[in-house]
């Protein structure tokens, strides 16, 4: 694996350690954190070098976000980050046997709904009770306006793809508590982002 492999996306570096405060209230003490749609690899290493007691586990689908998160990996050298592995969250069976939380970052609203249908469901699948699913991104809430920037955020995903969206807290949830996840905390984020931490039942 090369150097050149790794990809880059600007917004990790401003996200990232709010993400994390959030993440150390959310994970357990330790244990396997699968995180879904890992994209470049940038946050599996900042999350796994802070949390050096959990398990990373990081996944995609896309090849080249793999090879991107296998060499940021090579770099890091840590020894609780494991080399990601091909899953996608909308297939009704994924290659992970057990997690003690699944993590899953700008993904939501940058895909088919029938991603996040198969997030929840594999989730409700791999969780033990009191576990953790952790959402990061940008959402609508029901009966509130959209902020001018999330606005344009949302138009310009509509115009990249019609199956792409900012999805509601409610229907999100909605389909988790079908998955027997119940949402425990919804927490405000830097640039008009959430966080939704769900506990499975």
């Amino acid at each position: 694996m090369t150097i050149d492999a790794r990809r880059q996306a600007p917004a990790t570096a401003r996200n990232r350690d709010a993400i994390l405060a959030v993440l150390r209230e959310a994970l357990p003490a330790s244990g396997r954190v699968l995180e879904i749609a890992s994209g470049t690899g940038e946050h599996a290493i900042h999350f796994a070098a802070a949390l050096p007691q959990l398990t990373w586990q990081s996944s995609d689908p896309d090849a080249e976000a793999r090879a991107s998160i296998a060499a940021w990996r090579e770099q890091a050298a840590l020894p609780n980050l494991l080399a990601p592995i091909a899953l996608d969250a909308s297939a009704s069976a994924w290659p992970v046997e057990e997690a003690q939380a699944i993590v899953c970052i700008n993904m939501v609203h940058i895909s088919p709904w029938a991603a996040t249908e198969g997030l929840m469901a594999g989730a409700g699948r791999l969780l033990r009770s009191g576990s953790p699913l952790v959402l990061y991104g940008a959402y609508r809430r029901e009966g509130r306006a959209l902020e001018p920037s999330n606005q344009a955020f949302y138009d310009e995903l509509r115009r990249r793809n019609p199956a792409w969206g900012l999805r509601t807290v409610e229907a999100v949830s909605h389909w988790a508590q079908e998955q027997r996840l119940d949402l425990d905390r919804c927490v405000e984020m830097p640039a008009n982002n959430l966080m939704l931490v769900f506990r499975k039942r």
